[in-house]
């Protein structure tokens, strides 16, 4: 099974990022795999074991940054990784990013498409559903649980109140939620065995993007909280100040 992971860079969850010139200023900023990312290259691992000669390749758009979390995709199980290069990939948008991708998988012979269900800095999930439509192949979105036997995919996702069950056939996209596997740390041997992979890198041409930052400003600060002596002050506050009931 020929499998094709895909990560992206992005600043740490827990980095404070800070609004300069109506723009996001991430100098200083700590960066790291998508999170979500993590849940497809471990993805990647289980189904190329499970199918007994697989072969698993982690592909990013970035700038040469990104290699070193691609040697971290290589550490993890991945058997091989490709860096799409760009300086300035990360200013490049969605439609921007699915257009690199395309060109550079489509004659690509692939199985299975893994990918994160969102990245944590956009939020806006439409690299995985937007790559298969242009790939003409079936996509499933957020997906819990992954079982593939020949050539027949079986997914379950969470929607509200229930489980969906979602039946498909390779080739397929997966983008992939938590709770579908625990991605593993990277071991000793697997960092060493690392360095003997191959890592790829292309140089590519920025497609021109098609969507315009108009403004970005941080959320207002919440106002101050104050201690309510009963259930009274707390009905008319939620009542003619939140608005909340009527």
């Amino acid at each position: 099974m020929e499998i094709l992971a895909f990560v992206k860079r992005v600043p740490a969850t827990t980095a404070a990022v800070a609004i300069k010139e109506q723009k996001i200023d991430l100098n200083g900023c700590e960066f790291e795999i998508n999170p979500y990312d993590l849940f497809a290259i471990e993805e990647g691992i289980k189904q190329k074991e499970a199918s007994e000669g697989g072969n698993l390749t982690a592909i990013s758009f970035g700038n040469n940054a990104v290699q070193k979390d691609l040697r971290t995709c290589l550490a993890m199980g991945a058997d091989e990784a490709i860096q799409l290069h760009h300086e300035e990939a990360g200013n490049a948008d969605v439609s921007a990013t699915i257009e690199v991708l395309y060109e550079n998988i489509k004659e690509k012979k692939f199985d299975l498409l893994l990918f994160g269900k969102q990245s944590v800095d956009s939020d806006q999930h439409g690299v995985g559903p937007g790559l298969a439509t242009k790939l003409n192949i079936p996509c499933i979105t957020e997906v819990t649980s992954l079982n593939i036997e020949g050539n027949k995919v079986t997914a379950t996702r969470n929607i509200e109140g229930a489980t969906e069950t979602i039946k498909a056939n390779l080739p397929c996209a997966i983008t992939c939620q938590k709770g579908l596997n625990e991605p593993r740390l990277a071991s000793l041997k697997g960092i060493m065995a690392a360095k003997k992979k191959t890592l790829q890198t292309i140089d590519i041409e920025m497609p021109a993007p098609k969507e315009t930052i108009i403004m970005t400003e941080l959320p207002p600060d919440r106002p101050e909280g104050r201690v309510l002596n009963n259930v009274t002050e707390l009905v008319t506050a939620l009542r003619d100040e939140s608005k909340i009931i009527s």
